[in-house]
């Protein structure tokens, strides 16, 4: 049996679970002769089962906090870094993945935060370390600034040109470290960033996905959790 797990410390763990289930109830278990079993991860037994992870948005600090205090974050990163695991973090689920976290400043201006210092109240996230980049928090600013957009993701997802993502306190990858293993998967336009862009999705290696926004808050539609499934696990069984 094939697990996938959803991350289920905080946050919307339940909208992935949900999309997860309904692309398996459409596409007949991809054709498997195991099955594919979702299920939800809060400790170190269940994250083992796992082949795949996905890290749900919901508010980055308290996933952090939480981990670090039952003692679950060591499994975690030893878990997202093992490169035979297909990993995929929405939100906060960037964040809490990303190598440099930028503190917010309420979306305008904030301080690099390039290692974890636990005597600082505005450094409560220990990132996992993981993706090449560094991240901005609340990079289009606080709730009353969220917003959904018809996104055309047909360049890596076929036919998918009218996606309705949305971002709530949405961070953005502000740079990659290393081009060599990151890839833009897409961007917004943003005339007053250095390159006229906010990179919003990205993948690391053939097993890492990350976006900005919340693909499991698009009530049916299981678009982007089949891309998901298709091309980090099950190209990774």
């Amino acid at each position: 049996m094939t697990y996938i797990g959803v991350l289920a410390l905080q946050g919307a763990f339940i909208e992935h679970i949900e999309r997860l289930q309904e692309c398996i109830k459409e596409y007949d278990n991809y054709d498997l002769d195991e099955d594919i079993n979702i299920i939800s991860v809060r400790t170190p037994e269940e994250l083992e089962k796992c082949k795949a992870l996905i890290i749900p948005g919901g508010e980055s600090t308290s996933m952090s906090l939480i981990a670090q205090r039952t003692g679950f974050l060591p499994f975690l990163r030893d878990f997202v870094n093992d490169s035979s695991k297909a990993i995929w973090g929405t939100c906060a689920g960037l964040i809490f993945l990303s190598e440099t976290v930028q503190g917010d400043g309420g979306g305008s201006g904030g301080s690099p935060l390039t290692a974890f210092d636990p005597t600082s109240r505005s450094n409560l996230v220990e990132p996992l370390n993981l993706v090449k980049v560094r991240v901005k928090r609340n990079a289009f600013g606080r709730q009353a600034q969220s917003f959904t957009k018809i996104c055309d993701f047909s360049s890596f997802i076929p036919n998918c040109t009218d996606f309705p993502a949305t971002f709530i306190r949405a961070p953005v990858i502000e740079e990659i470290i290393d081009a060599d293993r990151v890839k833009t998967l897409y961007t917004l336009p943003n005339p007053s960033s250095a390159t006229g862009e906010l990179i919003v999705a990205a993948k690391q290696d053939d097993n890492v996905l990350v976006t900005a926004f919340h693909p499991e808050l698009a009530e049916n539609d299981i678009r982007f959790h089949d891309y998901f499934i298709r091309e980090y696990v099950l190209k990774n069984l």
